[in-house]
């Protein structure tokens, strides 16, 4: 990956936590008090706000692990153990948000929402399980990268012994 592609990709990223965190400061309290004037009973707004905050908690941490990869790989040491846990982190943060997604479904499907609408929420938690299954797909790919990196490191050591 060359250097602007970094560079640029770890823009986004700031400029979505950011945002993020215009979120959690600002929206957040304001759907609050919506729920509240449109008489939403206080354990609603709980669960609701909660998820929401939560969910965006699960973006932010994923954000946090792919900005330490970037770095890894400008640095050239992404193809090593210490990246393990970044990916790891990273399909955690995927899985939860998948999860509170359902839990979101699950909140707001005995209410006055359109069971398509529910739906289309379930739908969403899936689309999202699926993509932490793609990374662990992924983090396989690392490991593998890893072990060839750990070989060549081997080969390259006896190569010049010999030389």
């Amino acid at each position: 990956m060359r250097n602007l592609s970094i560079v640029v990709l770890k823009g986004v990223i700031a400029l979505s936590l950011a945002g993020s965190v215009f979120v959690q400061v600002v929206l957040l309290p304001l759907t609050w008090v919506d729920l509240s004037q449109a008489g939403v009973p206080p354990w609603g707004r709980v669960v609701l706000v909660s998820i929401a905050a939560a969910v965006v908690l699960t973006m932010q941490v994923f954000a946090i692990c792919v900005w330490r990869l970037l770095t890894m790989v400008r640095e050239g040491s992404v193809f090593s153990r210490g990246a393990f846990r970044y990916v790891d982190v990273i399909i955690g943060a995927i899985a939860t948000a998948a999860a509170l997604v359902v839990v979101l479904a699950v909140v707001l499907a005995p209410g006055d929402l359109a069971p398509g609408a529910v739906g289309l929420i379930c739908g969403a938690s899936l689309v999202l399980a699926g993509v932490a299954l793609l990374v662990v797909v992924m983090r396989q790919l690392l490991v593998q990268a890893v072990g060839r990196e750990v070989e060549a490191r081997a080969l390259r050591t006896e190569l010049s012994e010999v030389i």
